[in-house]
């Protein structure tokens, strides 16, 4: 007999049929009757399959007391229509076996209401629980809408490099890899020679795949990279990690209009297809994390979204009349309370911010010819801030050169990505979006550590 999971036979519910499922049983109660009814889950769906387990059912008395909270089962029965409310059909168990048991005493998950940093302290069980096994369905339907979006606009999909030599950002905040042997050194008081390490010179994990995906567009045409990215930010706010995953689009000929088109298009299509494919989950978490969760995300699928300068968006802010914590002012970047106002109060919706000032932005974002500005694009939206930053790239040898003497960059370190630039360049943009910022979009959790399956910040590397 096939294995069917609880996700199809609550969907469609073969009635009369001999089934077989397997999963980890949420609850248990006996009646006096001489039933038990077993609560089962195996992850396919929010919703459990109720067993009703008869006391004729063979090794009935020694089965029952090792089907505790947690314990996992094989179940083979017939699927018969439900008279309990709230539940359509039910499982009538012929057969009953148990692989493996969890003590009632010293299992974690064995009573309900255990806080979410609690939680976290074990990763390892959190999928078991409501919260967690929600966040881990909306994920999983959030990856595949990204891979449906490029590839039905023929995207190719490109694994860019987690070992690199170049640091994206120029923030310098990236953590090395070597295979020198950092006791010994140390105890020698020698300093670092990367000539003598594994790759020959100093190499970090990628904090991201920009640049790599940029070699692709320019001979490719449009491809997208998504995969964990790296930061060595010590920081312990409730919207950072020290890895996490980012899709990452670059497309040729692509100008800033065009850039900023393709990522609400993208954000609208992703929202969408999650909320689809997830109904029951997205209604857990309007109804036991975030009620407003939903409806912030349908304003976002049916909005255009708003487009405004940084030099608009500063005079916004200047005459609001809004007392902020931090300073307004042309030149210093936006702060959170800044982009919540302009999403939540003065637009009610969306809103695109290009055009910043070059002071604060990387060395490949295009210079506009005014000559303090570069066409760099944030997306803002409602109740979560920023979750996309882009920018058409800068094209021509000549100022990317001088961009880079201004951010004190040797060209000769990225010598490859200058080359672009002297054969056939072309204009092109991309983008990139953090998975984790969507996820907590989606499902109103407040901490970022709470939407990825095993959370990497500061003092904090466990399983």
């Amino acid at each position: 007999m096939i294995r069917l999971k609880v996700a199809q036979l609550l969907v469609n519910r073969p009635v009369g049929s001999s089934v077989d499922v397997r999963g980890w049983v949420r609850t248990r109660r006996e009646s006096k009757q001489g039933f038990a009814f077993v609560e089962l889950n195996d992850g396919s769906s929010f919703a459990n399959l109720q067993v009703v387990i008869d006391k004729s059912v063979p090794g009935y008395d020694q089965f029952l007391k090792l089907l505790t909270t947690g314990s996992s089962v094989r179940v083979v029965g017939e699927l018969k229509a439900s008279p309990a409310k709230g539940q359509v059909v039910e499982v009538h168990a012929a057969e009953v076996h148990v692989y493996g048991s969890a003590d009632a005493d010293k299992y974690p998950l064995q009573k309900k209401g255990h806080s979410f940093e609690f939680l976290r302290d074990i990763a390892h069980l959190r999928p078991r629980t409501n919260t967690f096994g929600a966040i881990a369905r909306v994920r999983n339907a959030v990856c595949a809408a990204i891979h449906e979006f490029y590839q039905s606009r023929g995207f190719l999909y490109v694994h860019t490099p987690i070992i690199t030599t170049s640091d994206c950002e120029g923030a310098g905040q990236m953590f090395q890899v070597t295979t020198l042997d950092l006791a010994l050194l140390a105890q020698q008081k020698r300093s670092l020679d990367f000539t003598q390490d594994f790759f020959g010179k100093q190499a970090s994990l990628t904090v991201s795949g920009q640049l790599e995906a940029e070699t692709f567009a320019c001979g490719l045409g449009d491809v997208y990279t998504f995969g964990p990215t790296f930061r060595a930010e010590n920081s312990n706010t409730t919207r950072h990690l020290s890895e996490f995953w980012m899709v990452e689009p670059e497309m040729a000929f692509y100008d800033l209009e065009d850039n900023m088109r393709l990522a609400q298009e993208f954000i609208q299509f992703v929202l969408k297809r999650a909320i689809e494919r997830c109904p029951d989950d997205m209604k857990f978490f309007v109804d036991r994390i975030d009620k407003q969760v939903l409806e912030t995300v349908e304003n976002i699928i049916n909005h255009e979204f708003e487009r405004v300068s940084y030099t608009e968006a500063i005079e916004i802010l200047k005459n609001s009349g809004q007392t902020f914590e931090y300073p307004v002012e042309w030149g210093l970047d936006l702060q959170s309370e800044h982009e919540r106002y302009l999403t939540e109060v003065k637009f009610g919706k969306p809103v695109i911010l290009y055009n910043y000032p070059r002071s604060f932005k990387p060395f490949y974002m295009r210079c506009n010819d005014d000559g303090t500005t570069v066409r760099a694009m944030d997306v803002l939206v409602p109740r979560a801030g920023e979750i996309i930053g882009g920018s058409q790239r800068e094209e021509r040898l000549d100022v990317l050169l001088a961009r880079m003497a201004e951010c004190h960059l040797d060209p000769e370190q990225y010598w490859w990505y200058v080359d672009l630039r002297r054969y056939g360049t072309v204009p092109h943009a991309g983008f990139g979006l953090g998975l984790e910022r969507v996820l907590l979009l989606l499902t109103g959790m407040t901490n970022i550590r709470d939407v990825i399956p095993f959370p990497r910040t500061p003092k904090h590397a466990e399983f």
